[in-house]
C-alpha cells in the first residue's frame, strides 16, 4: 500500500489543546497506533509548540502524520470549518483555560472558553453532520466539596469558575449526546501529572523549585494551602483512558483516578526527601497562592473505568514524584549531576548565584 492509500484509509483524530501535557501524550499515543492526528493551535507571537516538537515533522513532506492548525474554540467559524476540513472520526476536547487559581482572576474569560467553547465545538460538530466521536476532558474539580471517594455517581459541588465553566461543558456533552444521538463521552480525570506538567501547577513547581534550589538559582519554594489532597495519577496512563473511551459501543461518563490521595504537603515532603533535604528549610508560605475557596479532598473511584475499560493506573505516588523531580534535576543539573544527587544522601545546596535574596 502506498503512503497515499494509507493516509486515506487512516482513521483521523482532531485534537484541541495539542501543545498541552495531555495534548503531547495523546498525539503520541494516537500515532503510534497508527492514527493521522490534527491538532489545533492558537497563533502567538512566540512558538508554543515545545511539547510536540518531537513529533511535527514539515508539512512540505510527503503525507506527514501530524498536521497543525491555527484556530481557537473561542472561534466556532473557525471551529466548524476545520471539522469540514479534516472530516475527523474521533474528536478529544482537551482546550481550556485550566488554571483554577487564575479562574478566580479571569472568570469570564475561562467561562468563554472552558465552558462555551465546548458547546462551539458540540454545535459545530451536529451542524457538520461527520460522524465522529467525540471526547470532553471533564475535570475532577467539578465535584469541589462533595466527600470522597467521588465517582460518576457523586454529586456536582463546584468551588471555582474553572469548575462551573467545566460543569456546564459536562451538562453540554450530555445533553447533546441525549438530544442529536451524538458519541460524546465525558471523561472526569482527577488530578494527573508529568514533566510536561505546566510550570504553574503545584506539582510542577515543587519539583522544579527543588532542581532549581540544588542550581543554586532559588532560595525557597513558596506554596499555599499544604492540606489539601489530591488523587494524582501519571498523565500517559490517563490518556490511554481517553482513548478507550472512544473505543466503546456506547458513549458514557467515567472517573478516571489512581484512587489514593495524598497532601500537598506529602509530594513535597516526597520530593525533598529523594534528595536527603529537610522541606521545613526551604518552603515558605505565600497568601497570594490561596484560593478564595479551597477545596479540601479529592479522591476518585475509577470502578466503572477499570470494569468496562479494563483501565487502572499504574505509576505509585513515589514512582510519579521521582519521574518529574528527575526530569527537572537533568534540565538544571545534566544527567550525570542528577542521577549522583538521586544516589546518596543529604546534599549540599550551593549558595544563589544571583545577587537577589
Amino acid at each position: 500500500m502506498s503512503k497515499n492509500q494509507e493516509a486515506r484509509t487512516a482513521r483521523r483524530a482532531l485534537i484541541t489543546g495539542i501543545t498541552g501535557q495531555d495534548g503531547s501524550y495523546l498525539a503520541e499515543l494516537l500515532l503510534e497506533k497508527g492514527y493521522e492526528v490534527h491538532g489545533i493551535v492558537r497563533r502567538a507571537s512566540t512558538f508554543n509548540t515545545g511539547r510536540i516538537e518531537h513529533l511535527y515533522q514539515d508539512r512540505h513532506e510527503e503525507d506527514p502524520r501530524l498536521t497543525l492548525h491555527y484556530g481557537d474554540i473561542a472561534d466556532g467559524a473557525n471551529l466548524a470549518r476545520l471539522l469540514t476540513e479534516v472530516r475527523p472520526h474521533e474528536v478529544y476536547n482537551l482546550a481550556a483555560q485550566s488554571h483554577v487559581r487564575t479562574s478566580f482572576d479571569i472568570p469570564e474569560y475561562t467561562a468563554a472558553v472552558t465552558g462555551l467553547g465546548t458547546l462551539r465545538l458540540l454545535d459545530a460538530l451536529r451542524d457538520s453532520g461527520i460522524n465522529a466521536r467525540f471526547y470532553q476532558a471533564s475535570s475532577s474539580e467539578m465535584f469541589g466539596h462533595a466527600p470522597p471517594a467521588q465517582s460518576e455517581a457523586t454529586p456536582f459541588e463546584p468551588c471555582s469558575p474553572y469548575a462551573i465553566a467545566k460543569l456546564f461543558a459536562y451538562w453540554t456533552v450530555v445533553n447533546y449526546r441525549e438530544s442529536y444521538g451524538l458519541f460524546a463521552s465525558n471523561g472526569i480525570l482527577f488530578n494527573h501529572e508529568s514533566p510536561r506538567r505546566g510550570e504553574t501547577f503545584v506539582t510542577r513547581k515543587v519539583t522544579r523549585s527543588l532542581a532549581r534550589i540544588l542550581a543554586g538559582k532559588e532560595d525557597y519554594l513558596y506554596l499555599g494551602n499544604l492540606n489539601a489532597l489530591r488523587d494524582w495519577g501519571y498523565a500517559p496512563e490517563y490518556v490511554e483512558a481517553m482513548w478507550l473511551m472512544l473505543q466503546q459501543p456506547e458513549p458514557d461518563d467515567y472517573v478516571v483516578a489512581s484512587g489514593e490521595s495524598h497532601s500537598v504537603r506529602e509530594f513535597v515532603e516526597t520530593a525533598f526527601a529523594l534528595v536527603g533535604l529537610d522541606w521545613e528549610d526551604y518552603v515558605r508560605f505565600d497568601p497570594r497562592y490561596l484560593r478564595p475557596a479551597e477545596v479540601d479532598h479529592l479522591r476518585g473511584d475509577a470502578s466503572k473505568a477499570a470494569n468496562r475499560l479494563g483501565w487502572r493506573a499504574r505509576t505509585s505516588f513515589e514512582g510519579l514524584v521521582r519521574t518529574m523531580l528527575v526530569a527537572d534535576l537533568e534540565a538544571e543539573l545534566g544527567a550525570e549531576r542528577a542521577c549522583d544527587l538521586l544516589g546518596r544522601g543529604r546534599v549540599e545546596v550551593p549558595e544563589l548565584v544571583t545577587s537577589a535574596r
